[in-house]
């Protein structure tokens, strides 16, 4: 059976069931586990679905916007280990921050069960999180579609009334200089949710250690904890600064 073949037969489960499970559809399929994470990858690359741990669900256009979908999917499985140990920092009771990354996204499914607030400008975040344990804050302001997210001076302002145990955010880049952005409204409300977070971790892979992209916004400072999978080495200069690093395996 070929991948055209193969697809329409995804495709048939996704409208039926609206996930499906790789062992499954291996099975289903009668192909091997690598086959078909390998169909899945390149149709969530395509936009045609969206990649979870362990399988993919029905991407719907009127929730998720293929464009944050296809990006949520890429490099999942680290993204994955990196939310997975993410999640071990939450207990109940915590109210948090999330930010609007696509990295920061993926700990939706591993917080579901937990009886916590949190406070969020991402519109895929509330999304994912609407119909379980979570009690929801969603932030006012300027809609950007793009990040499929709320942004401007409004609000910040918002972010500013509330102080939250820990905050879970990313960034477009950071080094031992210090934490860099693409924009300066990404800046602006990655900030106000780290200066009113007791805590504040850094959720990122390996390709954002050590890039400083045009933007720095702020210092290590501003930070406590980074959960990478990068190579210890690379971040020896970020450690030093006296910030946690909690490193995974993916």
């Amino acid at each position: 059976m070929n991948f055209q073949s193969r697809k329409q037969k995804i495709f048939d489960e996704l409208n039926k069931h609206g996930e499906v499970d790789i062992k499954k559809l291996a099975s289903y399929l009668n192909i091997s586990e690598i086959t078909a994470r390998r169909d899945l990858n390149q149709m969530a690359a395509d936009g045609m679905l969206y990649r979870t741990h362990g399988g993919a669900v029905k991407v719907n256009p009127l929730e998720k916007p293929y464009s944050f979908a296809n990006k949520a999917a890429q490099n999942y499985e680290v993204k994955d280990a990196i939310c997975r140990k993410a999640a071990t920092q939450i207990n109940d009771g915590d109210i948090i921050f999330m930010d609007c990354g696509s990295t920061v996204f993926r700990l939706c499914q591993f917080i579901k069960n937990k009886k916590i607030k949190v406070i969020t400008n991402s519109l895929p975040v509330i999304y994912e999180l609407q119909d379980c344990a979570v009690s929801l804050n969603i932030i006012g302001g300027e809609f950007d579609k793009e990040r499929q997210a709320v942004h401007g001076t409004t609000a910040n302002e918002h972010i500013l009334k509330y102080k939250v145990n820990k905050a879970f955010l990313g960034v477009d880049g950071i080094s031992e200089n210090g934490l860099f952005a693409n924009s300066e409204s990404e800046a602006a409300i990655t900030t106000a949710y780290a200066s009113n977070s007791a805590y504040t971790y850094i959720l990122c892979d390996s390709g954002k250690v050590g890039r400083e992209t045009y933007l720095k916004f702020a210092g290590l400072d501003l930070i406590n904890a980074v959960i990478t999978n990068a190579d210890i080495n690379s971040l020896k200069g970020i450690e030093e600064q006296g910030i946690a690093i909690l490193n995974v395996k993916s």
